[in-house]
């Protein structure tokens, strides 16, 4: 399994995550705050996965970038540039959605904090099972796979 694979079952099951997460926020939005709770539920929510998901996008291009080299520098200029990105969006948008009366601040809160922890569960079962290997090449022969002697 290829390193896009994996990023690509972990948007698959994030995709899955962020529907459970809509579905459940939406409820008990609604116990809480009526309709703008739902709202809020689902605005927490596409936030949360949309961040999660830039970055196995990211990854995703930044392994194209660098043509399967993770210590290329196109690598980690993809990979940071898209935590900048995260960043800069991420301050903008709670600087917009502070003071909107339509939005209940808890259930944002709540559902942002669902989504992301459950993402952060989806990584780890997904990545926890991938079986990547942990040695590129076979040992040599002479060596056995440890440092030769010179």
């Amino acid at each position: 399994m290829t390193i896009q694979d994996v990023m690509r079952r972990v948007l698959a099951y994030g995709g899955l995550l962020a529907l459970g997460v809509a579905l459940v926020g939406g409820i008990v939005g609604f116990a809480v705050a009526g309709w703008t709770g739902v709202v809020s539920a689902l605005v927490g929510c596409a936030i949360a996965i949309a961040f999660c998901s830039l970055t196995a996008v990211s990854v995703i291009v930044g392994f194209a970038v660098s043509k399967g080299e993770l210590l290329h520098p196109g690598f980690f200029g993809v990979l940071l540039g898209g935590m900048l990105l995260k960043f800069l969006v991420f301050f903008v948008l709670i600087m917009v959605l502070r003071d909107q009366t339509w939005l209940s601040g808890g259930v944002v809160f709540g559902t942002m904090l669902a989504a992301v922890l459950g993402s952060l569960v989806v990584d780890v079962l997904v990545i926890g099972r991938s079986k990547q290997p942990t040695v590129d090449e076979p040992a040599e022969e002479e060596t056995q796979g440890r440092p030769a002697r010179r």
